[in-house]
């Protein structure tokens, strides 16, 4: 792969490359942490003390400074590969602005410091955290580099989606247990934007030589596979997301509709040239999306702190229950030399 020409790079400029590739523009995703935050509250508000505004200011500082951590290092890891692109070409490590000794002391520098600060909220947020950055290891480093692996590569990037939501919740408490369904779902939902991105990247580049040679995973990809594992994405969160909602909140059942509204217009700026699908970061430019979700985060947030037993009521079971229905044994005389145990077992069986 070529090489940029060696020229004179300025200190300035070499630290504000240093600085860009960090990427803190890219800290808008760390609002993926709130439904961690807010979930745990919706069922125990007194959760909610001056302490915790603290608390999650400290989050937000050691989610953002792994998640740069992780940025640093693709982006020195992908500089060959971004030179190939025809816009990520002008990264500063494509360009070779970046001292890259230095920019992997950056690396280890802004991990060691999240999860340090993270240590101070609680072990459970610090051990998460370390495993977020663990993550991104696995996902830029060879010989494993999960990105260079079709779906694989879309699955590991996107486990940051409940990963987040974990360090939410321990930002939180350490004492309630995330719904299972609920962290599922957040993570096909990541699937779903990421396969998307991934699908207006290779439209984009039009020539699968290119892309390929740009990202090896596009040469096992085709539009119309990435089109069907969005399918497949879209329809597994929706499946554990409705899982959740009957399970714990039933009244989130009402803000469904905007959920899929919000997905709907996502699917369609995916096919745009140029899509914001490709930058998450820029889209906040997408008027109707922003709109859609916003309203969005406003009524499912508000549905998590509304009860509505009428709602109940209209969604109980109608059909005959399939379990079977346990018959009392009439009292039975224990042996005196069986276990304990057995014996309470043959009293209930």
């Amino acid at each position: 792969m070529l090489e940029p020409p060696p020229r004179h790079v300025s200190l300035s400029e070499r630290l504000r490359a240093h600085l860009a590739i960090a990427r803190l523009d890219h800290s808008i995703k760390n609002l993926f942490v709130l439904p961690g935050v807010i979930v745990p509250l919706s069922v125990s508000p007194a959760l909610f003390t001056s302490k915790l505004l603290v608390t999650l200011l400290l989050a937000f500082i050691s989610v953002t400074l792994v998640a740069c951590s992780n940025y640093v290092i693709n982006e020195v890891l992908d500089a060959p590969f971004d030179r190939l692109h025809p816009t990520k070409r002008n990264r500063p490590a494509a360009l070779g602005l970046v001292n890259i000794p230095a920019a992997y002391a950056q690396w280890l520098l802004m991990m060691v410091a999240g999860v340090a600060i993270g240590l101070t909220i609680s072990r459970m947020f610090a051990l998460v955290a370390l495993v977020l950055w663990i993550m991104g290891c696995l996902y830029n480093f060879p010989p494993i580099r999960t990105k260079d692996v079709p779906y694989l590569d879309v699955l590991t990037e996107s486990i940051n989606n409940p990963l987040r939501m974990l360090l939410g919740w321990y930002a939180v408490t350490s004492v309630l247990v995330p719904p299972v369904s609920l962290l599922i779902a957040y993570w096909m939902l990541g699937c779903y934007f990421m396969g998307l991105k991934r699908f207006s990247e290779l439209s984009e580049i039009g020539d699968r030589s290119v892309a390929g040679a740009y990202r090896a995973s596009f040469k096992r990809y085709t539009p119309e596979s990435l089109l069907v594992s969005v399918l497949f994405y879209a329809s597994t969160a929706m499946l554990f997301l409705g899982a959740f909602i009957i399970r714990y909140r039933i009244e989130l059942i009402l803000g469904f509709p905007l959920v899929a509204f919000t997905m709907a217009i996502y699917l369609k700026l995916a096919f745009k040239h140029d899509s914001a699908v490709q930058n998450p970061e820029k889209l906040y430019r997408e008027p109707l999306l922003m709109a859609s979700f916003a309203a969005t985060a406003l009524v499912m947030g508000l549905l998590l702190f509304i009860r509505m037993p009428r709602l109940e009521i209209f969604f109980t079971p109608t059909l005959p229950s399939t379990t079977p229905a346990v018959v009392e044994a009439a009292p039975i005389s224990t042996p005196q030399h069986l276990p304990g145990t057995i014996a309470r077992t043959l009293i209930k069986l």
